[in-house]
């Protein structure tokens, strides 16, 4: 008789399923079992409005963390950057596997790159990080765009420029790369430019803290330099009070000569929506041996991003 399957909880949109889909073959070959997808609405995808709005932190994971907790489904699949800084004891991150790219990306009509788009361009995007640092170059080079904001999944906003409605779309990288339209961008955006949300590009696998040996196959599937790069991330957003609506950008990446690392660097951005001011600042350290040490990193930067003006800054939004 055939082992009975693994339920893994997911969202319903196309993006969630092809990514919870690589975690089911990965969490098939670590446990020898069998993995259905369990499809689960969430608050987010069935909203209309903006995610600055109905707050953001959350609206994506609480339907799932729901499911786990009534035994619906045995672990669950979300994008890290939706997940709430604070960890439900009852919840246990038992895998955070190795991070796809991290960068935002253009989607722009007539292959046009970000500093090739005329005065006037239109560009959407939901979120308030992007309008910061979007509106912020734009301001700095003599850009002259219009960030608009949108909502919807890729196939809906990569619309709004094939219908003329928009000059171009800002998306992350990693999904378009999941979904298998990485071909559609007519731009990779620097992280020098747009910083990501903390933690985009990394996935969260998540399973009940009561259930040691389901927690045990799935850590199989954990990448501790990703672990310990969106730690400090998070870290960082959390030390600042911020949802993860709000306009605050952090990128950690480590630091070597090639063949050894040495440093991690952690970088964080915080600003206007209008991009009329914003605070940028570093700090490097050793690369974290423990949760503890990512987490001080985090705490760190936000200290001093604090101590420039950064709180001021979050809840502002763009006239």
């Amino acid at each position: 008789m055939s082992e009975k399957a693994l339920r893994l909880g997911t969202r319903r949109s196309k993006l969630a399923m092809a990514q919870s889909g690589m975690v089911a073959d990965a969490v098939s070959q670590v446990t020898g079992r069998p993995v259905e997808l369990v499809p689960v609405t969430t608050y987010g995808d069935i909203s209309r409005e903006h995610l600055a709005q109905i707050g953001g932190t959350g609206v994506f994971v609480a339907a799932l963390r729901e499911a786990l907790q009534r035994g619906e489904v045995d672990f669950a699949v979300h994008s890290l950057k939706d997940l709430p800084t604070t960890q439900p004891e009852d919840l246990v991150l038992a895998a955070i596997p190795k991070r796809e790219d991290p960068r935002d990306v253009l989607v722009a009509r007539d292959a046009l790159k970000f500093t090739d788009l005329p005065n006037g361009a239109r560009v959407g995007t939901g979120s308030p990080r992007r309008m910061a640092q979007l509106n912020g170059y734009a301001r700095a080079h003599g850009l002259g765009i219009e960030t608009v904001p949108i909502r919807g999944n890729v196939d809906t906003r990569i619309g709004f420029v094939k219908s003329g409605e928009l000059d171009a779309v800002v998306l992350a990288a990693a999904g378009l790369n999941r979904v298998g339209r990485s071909d559609e961008v007519t731009d990779f955006l620097s992280v020098d430019t747009i910083l990501p949300a903390p933690g985009q590009g990394a996935l969260a696998v998540e399973c009940t803290a009561d259930n040691p040996e389901l927690t045990a196959a799935l850590a199989e599937l954990d990448d501790p330099h990703t672990r310990a790069a969106v730690t400090a991330e998070r870290s960082l957003l959390a030390a600042l009070e911020a949802g993860c609506s709000a306009p605050v950008g952090a990128l950690a990446d480590l630091l070597g000569d090639g063949q050894t690392v040495k440093e991690m660097r952690l970088r964080g951005v915080v600003g206007r929506t209008d991009g009329s001011k914003l605070v940028q600042l570093s700090t490097t350290g050793p690369v974290p041996r423990t949760h503890d040490e990512a987490m001080a990193l985090g705490r760190e930067l936000a200290t001093e991003m604090l101590a420039q003006g950064a709180a001021g800054l979050m809840g502002e939004r763009a006239q």
